[in-house]
C-alpha cells in the first residue's frame, strides 16, 4: 500500500486546485495530452547532473540520504510557451538494463519513454501546492523571467523491474491560458 508522507506535504487528491485539476488527475501521458492540445510541442532540458535528491525524493525512492542520483529538469513547450516544468530523479541503478538510455535523451520527452513500455508501473499520483520557498518552486523562478504564484505538481514512481524513476510534474499558468 502506497502512503502519502503527511510531513512533506504530498497529498492523495489535488484540493481546491481549480482549473488545473484535469491536468493534474488526468493518469496518461502528459506528453500526449500537450501534443494533442498544441499545435507545436517542444522540450527544452535546463539542467540534468548527478546530485542529491531532494529529502522527501530519497525517502519515496528509498535512497541514502547520501546517494547521488541523475537529476533531470526539463521545461514543456505549447505553441512556444511554457506549460510544464518536469523535475525526475534517476537512480543510478535505475539507469541500467532496460533504461540505460534515459540519461541521454536530450530534448525527447521521458514519458514518451515510459508510456511506451506496457510492462512500465505507476504508483497513484501525489499533489502538492508548491509554496514559493519549495526547493522546486525556486528552480522554476529561475527558468522562469516571472516567479509563479501557484504551483500545482504532481509525482509518481514509474517502475520496471527493480528501477524506479520519480517524476515530478509542475504545471506552470500559461497551460490554462
Amino acid at each position: 500500500m502506497h502512503q502519502h508522507n503527511k510531513k512533506s506535504g504530498w497529498l492523495g487528491r489535488p484540493l481546491w486546485s481549480g482549473n488545473f485539476r484535469p491536468w493534474l488527475i488526468d493518469n496518461s501521458s502528459l506528453t500526449a495530452c500537450l501534443k494533442a492540445r498544441y499545435r507545436e510541442f517542444a522540450v527544452q532540458p535546463m539542467l540534468q547532473k548527478n546530485a542529491k535528491a531532494l529529502a522527501d525524493e530519497t525517502t519515496v525512492l528509498g535512497l541514502k540520504a547520501c546517494q547521488h542520483a541523475l537529476i533531470r529538469e526539463v521545461l514543456l513547450f505549447g505553441n512556444g510557451q511554457p506549460v510544464v516544468f518536469a523535475h525526475s530523479v534517476l537512480p543510478r541503478a535505475s539507469l541500467r538494463g532496460a533504461w540505460n538510455g534515459l540519461g541521454r535523451l536530450g530534448n525527447k520527452p521521458l514519458g514518451a519513454t515510459l508510456f511506451a513500455n506496457p510492462r512500465v508501473k505507476r504508483t497513484p499520483l501525489e499533489y502538492k501546492k508548491l509554496s514559493r520557498h519549495h526547493p522546486i518552486s525556486m528552480r522554476v523562478a529561475e527558468h522562469m523571467s516571472v516567479a509563479p504564484k501557484v504551483l500545482w505538481a504532481r509525482r509518481s514512481i514509474f517502475s520496471l523491474n527493480c528501477a524506479r524513476i520519480l517524476v515530478t510534474e509542475v504545471f506552470l499558468e500559461q497551460l490554462l491560458k
